[in-house]
């Protein structure tokens, strides 16, 4: 009985201790362009990523970019959803000597690739507030829930949010402008992930043999 316990209390702890670690990425500037068609994002400029920040701080990392698909509810100007899945994209390159130790290839060209991902589900294109003189200015933000491929092959999941400002002229054209955008990877341990998956082998054979037995 105990070992069944035992096996039990190590099968709800596997997916916590596989998914211990985070990597926290923000982007700054460019600009998105917005159709019922989806959101694309240009030229934002990669400023943080996981304790790494530019030298100087008015230099990037790389490059952030990001898609979705089609609007599916709601409306560009008063916020709705936007479809995510193989129509979307996020992505993160990491430009510099630094990109190139962190993925161990120091001859390797850039941009590296540091992630390359989707939306997973809706992306929620959100009205934040209207302000500024006349209400002209409007603050949106883009939040979802994104996965892909880190670099050295890891599978993650993760967050992100996007913050955006235009005008009631500029967002007629399709057009905004990106503030800041924060993102959160999930990471599996494989270490650890490994070491569980040992104990739980060892000891449901324990547990069968001591069936067997009896």
């Amino acid at each position: 009985m105990r070992r069944v316990v035992v096996l039990v209390l190590l099968a709800l702890a596997l997916p916590i201790a596989a998914s211990a670690g985070t990597i926290d990425i923000m982007n700054e500037f460019g600009s998105i362009s917005i159709t019922t068609a989806g959101i694309s994002s240009i030229g934002s400029q990669l400023k943080y990523f996981n304790g790494i920040t530019p030298i100087p701080a008015s230099h990037s990392l790389g490059t952030v970019s990001f898609t979705t698909g089609a609007l599916t509810s709601g409306s560009i100007y008063s916020g709705g959803t936007f479809a995510g899945g193989s129509a979307s994209s996020f992505d993160v390159f990491g430009v510099g000597a630094w990109a190139k130790a962190l993925v161990g290839c120091t001859s390797c060209k850039n941009p590296i690739t540091l992630f390359v991902g989707s939306f997973v589900g809706a992306a929620d294109w959100n009205l934040l507030a209207v302000g500024g003189p006349f209400g002209q200015t409007r603050w949106y933000s883009l939040t979802g829930t994104i996965a892909g491929w880190l670099y050295g092959g890891r599978w993650v999941t993760g967050t992100t949010t996007q913050d955006f400002i235009s005008t009631n002229g500029q967002i007629s054209q399709g057009v905004g402008h990106i503030l800041v955008g924060n993102s959160q990877l999930t990471v599996p341990e494989p270490g650890t992930l490994g070491l569980l998956g040992t104990g739980l082998v060892g000891i449901a054979g324990l547990f069968r043999r001591k069936l067997i037995g009896s």
